[in-house]
């Protein structure tokens, strides 16, 4: 397969940056995008050029770094699905494809492809854990959890934090992001104590970053790889609600 990519070059935080076009040949359809973009740095350094710089880490599409807009669309064409799970059978031989990092004032690029997504590191750090007692663990079955609760906060959990939700969103807010981690622990026994201040919390901690207000105009459900629902939304508020009244009221 041939390609012809333009693709975001920028050389840090405080330059501007531009599309370069590149010409690639003799892609195999079977291969992933990443693994074509290493193909393309393999021939930018033989010529002695600079490599484009991008984010991956686990690609198994559960880490959440490898976030790129692939022809407008965050992760690619293909939806529930990241970039480094993104075939390139997907795209039509010869096709240009435009390759673009995030756009969103909280995620400024570092370089290239590559944006530092920090921001939702201060919003897990301001809630996204449960307090307990150290010691030995508990017996597993000491606190029976009903199926149908578990499997609701085991969809939350699979938010992979890719910023997809955001990028997407034309308010930069990242309350799916926010929803589906105060969710996984508030649906559990073990993180209702804090539920009400997590909630508050993690808000504050959204707003303080910068992110944008929630329009629920569900750009974010329809980009994230991992199909969370907006309906986390709906709940974040309520526990967000009831958390700023009995701030104010106390128990």
């Amino acid at each position: 397969m041939k390609f012809q990519l333009k693709i975001w070059r920028q050389q840090s935080p405080l330059t501007y940056g531009s599309f370069a076009t590149y010409s690639l040949d003799r892609i195999s359809p079977d291969i992933s995008f990443l693994e074509m973009l290493d193909q393309l740095n393999s021939q930018l350094e033989a010529r002695g050029e600079s490599p484009i710089v991008f984010e991956s880490d686990c690609r198994e599409g559960i880490c959440g770094s490898c976030g790129m807009y692939i022809n407008g669309q965050p992760h690619g064409p293909i939806r529930a699905t990241t970039t480094c799970q993104l075939q390139m059978r997907h795209f039509q031989d010869g096709e240009t494809i435009t390759v673009e990092p995030w756009r969103a004032g909280p995620f400024p690029i570092i370089r290239d492809l590559m944006v530092d997504r920090t921001q939702f590191d201060a919003i897990i750090q301001a809630g996204g854990y449960i307090s307990t007692n150290t010691g030995s663990a508990p017996e597993a079955n000491s606190l029976p959890i009903a199926k149908k609760v578990a499997d609701a906060a085991f969809d939350a959990a699979a938010c992979i934090g890719c910023g997809a939700c955001v990028a997407t969103c034309k308010n930069a807010s990242a309350m799916l992001f926010v929803s589906a981690k105060v969710a996984h622990l508030n649906k559990l026994p073990q993180g209702q104590p804090e539920q009400f201040d997590r909630a508050r919390q993690m808000v504050a901690a959204h707003d303080a970053a910068g992110f944008g207000n929630c329009s629920n105009e569900g750009e974010c459900e329809a980009a994230c790889p991992k199909e969370i629902k907006m309906t986390h939304i709906s709940q974040l508020n309520r526990h967000f609600l009831l958390g700023k009244l009995l701030n104010i009221f106390g128990d």
